[in-house]
């Protein structure tokens, strides 16, 4: 926004403040005390005049005073009166819609990423009308969701530098909290195998389809009944348990008696328990992986702004040849086979997974995946907290519940049964395959093969180098 920069090199803006310098045109050569005359004002650049109407002390003659002023604006300055007729004795009055001055401010564009901005906010602005009154500064946030950038106005390049220190604090609190999700993740690609994808659709229509089409066929054979049958039927059940009783009632006699000894017995079917449903177990579409963003996930990443995903960006490309020597340069493949549960128990599931299992000598996969890790530590992109959980073993997550969507009016729920997926599934073989890439992947975002969308890539060896 133009300016001047502070000693941190941040620039500030300030709007230039309009100097008004006053023409004498005379109207009368005998001017009288409180006689009214005709002022125009001009600014510096003499493209805009304002009319101004003054009244003028006695103790300074008209010739006087015109002299005085001329001189001024030929010499391009303000213009300055004595103490017999100062400023004071002049009374402005703009003409209807012209602007006032205002006074010096200083404005400050910082980026804080679209995603941190609700916390600089606050509940309906709670947050924000704080600061700005705590600060003496005015906060102006994007209009757009998609935005970047908040203004902060202020009086003073000190007020406005405060604000801006003060607006990272809170920013750095929040991204270290749980309440901003990660925004991107360095991801193993394995949807790139159409094989595979198809295998997963299929894991995820059996499941949810095993019980609940049983229960649609039997609940449908019955529902098609027509209702006119349903009633017969009713009527033939009370004709089939109709029981004779005799009455003997004796003249002037209040009492009845009934003869038992003929009434038959008569049993029911106890009703059949409805067989479980896929909901029932805490199952539904939203907690499976979506087949087309199979993966497995190198890195968590917070990337709240476009400077860290572009620093990210960088880091994932510089270390491309320190990535190939440490898979040999040879491919890498992997074998995906049964279940396995990362929390809880199999009747309280949370996460399931399908264990990942390199094929051949060494571990070279996990010695890649630490020099990514690595890599964007020393950048200064991962949280300590997540850089201490050492990678031991990579997985593919099959289900995870903290995806599930919750229908309003029902209480949430944080499990899942998966006894009988373990049954059918448990020693399942997925196949093997062939890691070709590694993605700097954003989340929630997706490009048009369906994968999440990626910011950058580096490859992996797809064929053995031969010497």
């Amino acid at each position: 926004m133009g300016g001047a920069r502070d000693n941190q090199g941040a620039v500030y803006g300030d709007k230039k403040q309009k100097i008004i310098n006053p023409v004498w045109r005379p109207v009368s050569t005998q001017a009288s005390v409180n006689e009214e005359s005709l002022v125009k004002d001009v600014s510096e650049d003499g493209s805009q005049i304002q009319e101004m109407h003054c009244s003028i002390s006695s103790n300074v003659s008209d010739a006087q005073l015109g002299v005085e002023v001329a001189e001024a604006v030929n010499e391009g300055t303000d213009l300055t009166l004595s103490s017999s007729a100062s400023l004071d004795d002049i009374k402005d009055e703009t003409l209807e819609g012209e602007p006032v001055p205002s006074a010096e401010r200083h404005s400050l564009s910082v980026e804080v990423g679209a995603s941190v901005i609700r916390f600089i906010k606050g509940k309906e602005g709670s947050t924000q009308k704080k600061f700005e009154k705590e600060m003496g500064v005015k906060i102006i946030l994007p209009s757009s969701k998609k935005e970047d950038s908040i203004i902060i106005e202020g009086n003073s390049t000190d007020s406005v530098a405060k604000a801006s220190e003060k607006i990272q604090a809170i920013i750095a609190e929040a991204v270290e909290s749980p309440s901003l999700d990660y925004s991107h993740f360095v991801s193993l690609p394995l949807a790139v195998h159409p094989e595979l994808v198809d295998k997963l659709v299929n894991f995820q229509n059996t499941i949810l389809g095993i019980t609940d089409v049983c229960l649609d066929e039997n609940v449908g054979s019955k529902s098609n009944e027509d209702a006119s049958d349903s009633e017969e039927k009713e009527q033939q059940v009370d004709q089939e348990h109709k029981v004779a009783v005799e009455l003997n009632i004796g003249d002037n006699s209040e009492r009845v008696k009934v003869d038992r000894t003929s009434i038959p017995i008569v049993g029911y079917e106890a009703k059949a328990s409805r067989p479980s449903t896929s909901s029932d177990l805490g199952i539904d579409k939203s907690i499976f992986i979506k087949p087309k963003t199979f993966h497995l996930t190198v890195l968590m990443l917070k990337l709240w702004n476009k400077d860290r995903v572009n620093a990210a960006t960088n880091v994932l490309k510089s270390i491309s040849s320190k990535v190939m020597d440490a898979l040999d340069n040879r491919p890498l493949f992997i074998r995906l086979k049964g279940l396995d549960l990362m929390r809880g128990s199999k009747d309280k599931a949370r996460i399931l997974y399908a264990p990942v299992e390199e094929i051949g000598d060494g571990d070279r996969l996990l010695h890649a995946c630490q020099v990514i890790i690595d890599a964007f530590n020393e950048a200064g992109l991962v949280f300590h907290r997540d850089y201490n959980k050492k990678l031991k073993q990579l997985h593919a997550t099959l289900m995870n519940i903290r995806h599930k969507k919750r229908r309003k009016g029902t209480r949430r729920v944080d499990y899942f049964d998966a006894r009988d997926i373990f049954k059918q599934f448990g020693s399942k073989e997925w196949g093997e395959y062939l890691i070709k890439e590694a993605h700097l992947s954003q989340r929630f975002v997706y490009d048009e093969s369906g994968f999440y969308h990626c910011c950058a890539s580096i490859p992996f060896p797809e064929n053995m180098q031969v010497d």
